[in-house]
């Protein structure tokens, strides 16, 4: 399961620089268009991989947290890293009352992990493990570089659209200008492809989600706790919404969206049912193996 996802996922990211490079074409108009866009395509997967940790925990206002500040959780991170066989992510806090979290960083050697003032208050002990376990499983997957680079490279489509949106309505095409004769090329820049891009961002989240979830479950041994944790932190994160960057959503354990209405079409995570439904189902399998089968 875990190599058809790194599969899917890399599909997907490929579609997305896909979509980058055409993006360039239309905008340029010709086959010097392809080569800027593979070039701002490899320079934005470059930058997201170097800089996403700063970026994720400068949008939400993160602050280190040492250990004499908060020994508890601390020692709770360390205990469920070597559980996870990686090294210890840099702790961070953020400063809200929003229940959330959130894991960042290029590789394991580079990760930090987050967490709101409002998931502390929020969790008890056991719930907040299985939230520290999944994002530790992000980390190993590296699915904090994937999420970052997939987020970067939509955001830089949406970026093309709004350039050809504005030379449109100040610098109009010439008539010898491939662009202006070419009312698909623009429908496709301003519309299609930042709504492509985030259903493609969209997907490779939700496909991470639900594996970080079975990765709590198998270093907990408690799928039950996560599954009541992402209950409470749907219930309270409609009250208390994350303010922050938009294309940071992703990272997060639990959709800052409402997900009601026409919002739920552009929620970065899966359902929180079904995922409480297969967490559900683990501890079920779990319980009935544990279980002596008598004669």
């Amino acid at each position: 399961m875990r190599g058809i996802n790194q599969i899917k996922t890399a599909a997907l990211l490929g579609l997305l620089s896909g979509l980058l490079v055409l993006a360039g074409y239309y905008l340029i108009g010709n086959e010097q268009g392809l080569y800027i866009g593979l070039a701002f395509a490899a320079f934005t997967s470059f930058s997201s991989w170097y800089y996403s940790d700063r970026a994720a925990l400068m949008a939400y206002q993160a602050q280190p947290l040492a250990r004499e500040e908060a020994p508890e959780l601390y020692d709770l991170v360390a205990s469920l890293s070597a559980k996870a066989e990686i090294p210890m992510p840099k702790l961070f806090f953020v400063p809200t009352k929003s229940p959330n979290a959130f894991a960042t960083g290029r590789d394991p050697e580079h990760a930090a992990i987050a967490v709101t003032q409002g998931i502390v208050d929020l969790l008890s002990k056991e719930e907040l493990a299985g939230v520290i376990a999944h994002e530790l499983t992000h980390v190993r997957n590296r699915d904090t570089l994937t999420q970052a680079v997939a987020g970067t490279i939509a955001g830089a489509i949406t970026f093309l659209g709004r350039i050809l949106t504005f030379g449109a309505l100040y610098y109009p095409a010439s008539r010898d200008d491939r662009r202006g004769g070419n009312p698909l090329a623009v429908l496709f820049l301003i519309v299609l492809a930042p709504l492509a891009a985030a259903i493609i961002q969209m997907a490779i989240s939700r496909t991470r989600e639900y594996a970080a979830d079975l990765g709590s479950a198998q270093i907990t041994g408690n799928p039950q706790a996560l599954a009541q944790a992402l209950e409470k932190l749907e219930q309270i994160g409609k009250q208390i919404p994350m303010n922050g960057n938009p294309a940071m959503s992703p990272l997060l354990i639990i959709n800052p969206l409402s997900g009601e209405g026409l919002q739920s079409l552009f929620r970065t995570h899966p359902p929180t049912a079904e995922r409480i439904r297969r967490l559900l189902e683990i501890a079920k399998q779990q319980q009935e193996t544990a279980t002596p089968v008598t004669a």
